[in-house]
């Protein structure tokens, strides 16, 4: 178990480190906050992209910005509209520069979908 997640955590770190400025710092500055927010959390590529939680949450480098994905599983009406997207199982947040990254925010996110 010890040794995927030490995997995990490298090709999380591997995701990160290809990506182009300013998602890579973008990414950085999310992971971060992911793993502060829940230290033994599990991070792994799946998909293509860094998850953690068994898939509860997500970040995907794009052109132009970085979403964060949540999973909406349980989560009220009222709860999903504080994303963004029209999925029915995943949402988003949308950040554009790590001036965007609101860091009480996106804990208070992240919580709110991990009590679910």
């Amino acid at each position: 178990m010890e040794l995927i997640d030490v995997f995990g955590k490298m090709e999380v770190q591997e995701y990160v480190q290809k990506q182009n400025s300013p998602q890579k710092e973008i990414c950085q500055k999310l992971r971060a906050i992911i793993l502060r927010t829940f230290p033994n959390i599990k991070e792994e590529v799946k998909w293509g992209v860094p998850t953690f939680g068994d898939g509860k949450y997500y970040f995907v480098s794009l052109k132009e910005h970085v979403n964060l994905g949540f999973s909406m599983a349980n989560l009220s009406e009222e709860e999903k509209q504080r994303f963004e997207g029209s999925g029915k199982t995943m949402k988003v947040i949308t950040i554009r520069s790590i001036d965007e990254i609101n860091d009480d925010q996106i804990v208070e996110l992240l919580t709110l979908v991990w009590k679910k």
